[in-house]
């Protein structure tokens, strides 16, 4: 039988090894959106990415955000994209090669985004020992009162771009079923 104080250590290491673990899949997974050829795999590295990310939010004990992304995003939303995928009927032969201009600009951004992942990884770890955890992060209360207060505006801003974007989406794809 391995004594408690043994299994302490890897207990503490255990929501780090599976916050890296999630943070790698989220990473790889975006990388899969981003370069692979066909929107509808694209769609599905999404949802890969947004369950990634609702197992941050649960190890960070926000259930009801964790329940959320996986209902709203990974579901709702993604459902939408590939509506409006399958709605267009994009092939692979859709999307033209980099130009030499979004190579170099998107080395550059992934570079400085790398920069900022790093350095904020580099605070990531136990909380300081005078720092206070609020205890309603991710909670229904807490979550509703910010989206009806300081957000309520920019909530209604986005929802009202995803429903011009899906107007638009209609929009072209009616036009080239009537050429």
């Amino acid at each position: 039988m391995i004594p408690l104080a043994a299994l302490f250590p890897l207990a503490i290491a255990l929501p780090r090894i599976a916050f890296w673990g999630l943070a790698a899949v989220a990473v790889l997974a975006a990388l899969g959106v981003v370069l692979h050829r066909n929107p509808v795999v694209e769609a599905l590295f999404l949802v890969v990415v947004l369950l990634a990310v609702a197992g941050i939010y649960a190890l960070m004990h926000a259930w009801f955000l964790a329940v959320l992304q996986v209902i709203v995003y990974a579901g709702a939303i993604v459902v939408l994209v590939t509506f409006v995928i399958m709605l267009l009927n994009l092939g692979p032969e859709a999307r033209g090669g980099p130009g030499v201009l979004t190579v170099v600009l998107g080395a550059l951004l992934a570079l400085g985004l790398a920069g900022l992942v790093g350095r904020a990884a580099a605070g990531f770890g136990p909380r300081a020992a005078g720092a206070a955890w609020n205890p309603q992060f991710g909670r229904v209360a807490a979550m509703g009162k910010a989206l009806f207060g300081a957000w309520f505006w920019p909530f209604e801003v986005v929802s009202l771009a995803l429903l011009a974007a899906l107007v638009g989406a209609v929009v072209v794809a009616k036009r080239r079923l009537e050429e």
